[in-house]
């Protein structure tokens, strides 16, 4: 029998070894992930790729509107512009009697813009009107403007562009005046005379 008990013992001996010897491979092995996962932590990042180059805008700020009154005699305003894509613009129309104004932010989609319709919704009365277009400043408008036209609008030129009131860099803005009725008005300045469609 004491043969039987010592079989016993030397056979958990090897199991009680070899299950001391498993944990020194798996602490060995744990130490080796520490020691990569430390170096790969460290190792320095590889250097991104620059995004590309984007040209400034290098011409003269160009833009051109036309204006026409619907049935409900409302205003709509359509303009072309060399300005770049997504171009954040505010469109004024104001009546000079009064000075009352109508205001509509656009942006720039295919090289125009569409604003509007302005007026009451009884209809705009007879008289005289201004139309303004007004680029806004580089502040407000989206980086991939900002890419081409300057984090100031400094890369605006031509004479529509001035300084900012509020010095904020540089803006665009472009006039055009006109009268509304049916009656032909007699006057000395350039205007268009628009009639209800």
């Amino acid at each position: 029998m004491t043969a039987w008990y010592r079989a016993m013992g030397a056979g958990l001996l090897l199991v009680w070894l070899a299950g001391c010897s498993g944990g020194e491979e798996e602490a060995a092995s744990e130490s080796e992930e520490t020691t990569t996962a430390a170096e790969t932590r460290e190792a320095p990042p590889e250097a991104t790729p620059e995004a590309p180059e984007v040209p400034p805008f290098d011409q003269p700020v160009m833009i051109d509107l036309s204006s026409r009154l619907g049935s409900d005699r409302r205003l709509t305003v359509e303009g072309e512009t060399n300005l770049p894509e997504a171009t954040r613009l505010q469109v004024i129309v104001e009546r000079e009697l009064s000075g009352v104004r109508w205001r509509d932010r656009v942006s720039v989609e295919e090289g125009g813009f569409v604003a509007g319709p302005f007026g009451p919704g009884s209809g705009l009365p007879d008289g005289g009107y201004r139309v303004t277009v007004d680029v806004q400043e580089g502040s407000v408008q989206p980086r991939a403007v900002r890419d081409r036209l300057g984090e100031q609008n400094e890369h605006l030129s031509g004479p529509l562009v001035q300084r900012s009131r509020h010095g904020l860099g540089q803006v665009a803005s472009y006039s055009q005046r006109f009268l509304v009725g049916s009656e032909t008005r007699r006057t000395l300045d350039h205007v268009e005379v628009l009639e209800v469609e």
